[in-house]
């Protein structure tokens, strides 16, 4: 049988993930064989673990953090809600999303028997006035989004947490797509600016970890406390993650890349990532086309699907948004010359 190779990455323009760090894959490498899901048994993982929550923290401006390195953003946000549930004090617990949080708390509804409820979005960002107005005495949870999916845009995370305090729920912050890009920016966004919670931030996206490397945070293990069984079988006596058997390659390259990046590198992909967003932005609306972005280095553009169709002919991954914007992402692997000979294809249909 002829051995299949992964795909590369010279014309994928649409993934949130990216080409891991050098330095991540080799530690990947490494850890294959371990599992986090057992302390006990597998102490160096472990100990990384820990590693990983700190300088998570440190990136999200929170000191003495609590949390671990989940399978992705998904397991993330479900935690989120089903913390929020564990602590509620109603048997009809709803919480409050805009309209572009991710899909992810569809699922965790679903799963865990909590109404979503969605309030509109204005120019790409949750509506403050429209979540108040949608908060009752049976709202659980928050949901601010720092880097959606679809657009890049960032929530007015201070306002939402603000509103979430006063309702006695808990504020929780997807920065899934967007935490390794915002501290160098100038939202506010992270545990320093406001009451957050809890928090989605994944090293395996612009953070250039191995895949799967996602990342949970919390103000304070007491949150963690909400989620834990006992585990009578493991050598660690309880658990408080979603999954049991977890990836030590995926904690161990979350190490390795952030302590090769942070904060320099990190800074430096940050820059070269907008100003590719901005130089796509440009020769797109040079065309005619009308571009929502970049606010992070995301941008969508009305080109018709047609196009779109036959752009994905020549190879290129590219996506359309709910409302139908071919959608962009400029992650670590996508350079100048990449986008160059996108824009030369995009020119020759």
């Amino acid at each position: 049988m002829q051995r299949a190779e992964p795909q590369a990455f010279e014309r994928v323009l649409s993934s949130m993930c990216t080409v891991p760090h050098p330095a991540a894959r080799e530690a990947a490498e490494r850890f294959l064989a371990t599992n986090p899901g057992d302390p006990g048994t597998y102490q160096t993982v472990a100990d990384l673990e820990r590693e990983a929550v700190d300088i998570l923290g440190e990136v999200a401006g929170l000191d003495d953090p609590a949390g671990y390195i989940t399978s992705g953003g998904t397991e993330a946000n479900i935690q989120a809600v089903r913390i929020a549930r564990n602590r509620a004090e109603t048997d009809d617990p709803n919480v409050v999303v805009p309209e572009s949080a991710h899909f992810s708390f569809r699922k965790a509804a679903e799963m865990l028997g909590v109404d979503i409820r969605q309030v509109p979005t204005t120019d790409h960002r949750a509506d403050v006035d429209a979540t108040a107005d949608i908060i009752d005495d049976d709202t659980v949870g928050v949901v601010g989004v720092a880097g959606t999916t679809e657009y890049g845009h960032v929530d007015p995370i201070p306002a939402l947490a603000d509103l979430a305090e006063d309702a006695g729920a808990i504020m929780h912050v997807d920065a899934a797509f967007g935490g390794f890009f915002l501290p160098f920016s100038d939202f506010a966004w992270d545990f320093e600016d406001a009451a957050i919670d809890t928090m989605t931030i994944d090293p395996h996206k612009a953070g250039q970890a191995a895949v799967p490397a996602g990342g949970f945070l919390a103000r304070s293990t007491d949150y963690l406390d909400e989620l834990t069984i006992d585990t009578p079988y493991l050598e660690s006596e309880s658990q408080f993650t979603l999954t049991g058997t977890r990836s030590g390659a995926g904690v161990a390259s979350a190490v390795a890349a952030m302590e090769a990046l942070w904060p320099t590198g990190y800074r430096d992909q940050y820059h070269t990532s907008m100003d590719n967003a901005h130089w796509l932005a440009d020769r797109l609306a040079e065309r005619g086309y009308r571009v929502v972005g970049p606010e992070l280095p995301l941008i969508a553009a009305d080109v018709s699907l047609e196009l779109v169709n036959q752009l994905r002919g020549r190879g290129w991954r590219v996506t359309k948004t709910g409302s139908g914007e071919m959608r962009i992402v400029c992650m670590p692997h996508v350079t100048r010359s990449m986008l160059r000979s996108f824009v030369a294809d995009l020119d020759w249909y």
